[in-house]
């Protein structure tokens, strides 16, 4: 598995950013939601580039697919959040958030294919070592 660190990544650098302004958004959030929605926004939105992290993290690749699953279902999460914020009169203009997400879901579906088929690469045969 490719080495390089998550943080080269695009996808998760991102992910990063869409997080950074989920916590911008949700502080204009009336006070009441403190403990629902903004306290639930922002942990989904963390947890999308936390999950490629830990994933990249991880010794196999299936446990490595298994985290981008998990980010990729938390982009769905957060995009069904957003535009609940925004059915209740939360945030105005919801369209370039919800496109921010889709476009790391689609770079996640991405790096699922390309992890998926290495994945299941068959192993190369070695040639056989002559016998003294």
């Amino acid at each position: 598995m490719n080495r390089s660190s998550y943080r080269d990544l695009l996808v998760w650098q991102k992910a990063r950013v869409l997080a950074k302004e989920i916590y911008v958004l949700t502080r204009s959030f009336p006070r009441s939601e403190t403990f629902g929605l903004v306290s639930q926004m922002r942990r989904t939105a963390v947890s999308i580039p936390s999950n490629i992290a830990e994933g990249q993290g991880r010794w196999t690749r299936p446990d490595y697919r298994h985290f981008l699953l998990i980010a990729r279902g938390s982009t769905f999460e957060l995009e069904t959040q957003i535009t609940i914020a925004a059915d209740i009169g939360y945030l105005d203009d919801p369209d370039a958030l919800i496109e921010r997400t889709s476009e790391i879901a689609r770079m996640l579906n991405g790096l699922l294919r390309y992890v998926t088929k290495v994945q299941r690469k068959p192993p190369v045969p070695r040639p056989l070592s002559p016998v003294p």
